[in-house]
């Protein structure tokens, strides 16, 4: 299935500054994550029948074109089912349908299976271009650095079993929400998992060290400058401490953490 991306300017903190918009086929097409309107999508858009309009996730630098284009197109508007409120709020626009974990969306002689993807917001999914081919995976993966997952939004355990469920899937390549495609998949992943291993480590260390608030526990996991992302970091420590306490591994009541007592 072809796979167009679109790089729209946006006002995400990712590295980047920007967020892909795809197209999937090639007439008719789907389109996903329109983060915006800009010139280069709408002539993308010109050229294809869109028919379907969705999101990988409902987090404002994915969503801002979705009226505005799917009123153009007069495509059908998809929105997770049980997440219709959340698409609305962030999109203005009622969606058409709704879809689960396994709804196939028929493109010409082609399908689009929609994937569990939760983690780094609790609507994500992932979307598979054809049978056995690449996937568009949000914000799940990036070819460099690391995807912010912070609490309260953020799941570190759902997190890291849709990295587990990619890995296992093992897709030809994977096409983020941001940045170049990701052409050695299970490379990514593996390192994305060690990275968020590496960091659990640290707060894990923290707290056995004598740490006990966030901002404690914080100035021990990290020891690089949080200049302009400490915000970032510190929802990624609270979605890891949550992720902690649930495992039984250390105490964490919002507030202060400390070793469980066995």
């Amino acid at each position: 299935m072809d796979v167009t991306r679109c790089i729209v300017p946006t006002s995400t903190r990712a590295p980047t500054g920007t967020t892909n918009a795809y197209l999937l086929g090639s007439d008719p097409a789907i389109l996903v994550d329109p983060a915006a309107r800009t010139d280069d999508l709408d002539r993308l858009v010109r050229d294809r029948a869109v028919e379907h309009v969705l999101v990988t996730h409902a987090h404002p630098d994915h969503v801002g074109g979705v009226d505005a284009y799917a009123t153009e197109t007069d495509a059908t508007v998809w929105a997770r089912d049980g997440r219709s409120d959340r698409f609305r709020n962030a999109t203005g626009r009622e969606p058409d349908r709704v879809f689960t974990p396994g709804t196939t969306i028929t493109i010409g002689d082609e399908r689009v299976t929609v994937r569990d993807a939760p983690g780094h917001a609790p609507d994500h999914v992932a979307l598979e271009a054809g049978e056995a081919g690449p996937i568009l995976c949000g914000d799940c993966a990036i070819r460099e650095g690391s995807v912010v997952v912070g609490a309260p939004e953020g799941d570190m355990r759902a997190y890291l079993s849709t990295l587990r469920r990619l890995w296992a899937i093992d897709p030809p390549a994977l096409h983020p929400g941001h940045g170049p495609a990701i052409d050695a998949p299970r490379e990514t992943l593996e390192r994305l998992l060690a990275h968020r291993s590496d960091r659990e480590r640290r707060v894990l260390e923290a707290v056995d060290d004598g740490a006990k608030t966030l901002a404690e526990i914080l100035d021990g996991a990290y020891e690089k400058d949080l200049t302009g992302v400490e915000d970032l970091a510190r929802a990624t420590v609270r979605a890891h401490l949550e992720k902690l306490a649930v495992e039984g591994r250390l105490a964490w009541d919002g507030e202060r953490a400390r070793v469980p007592t066995r």
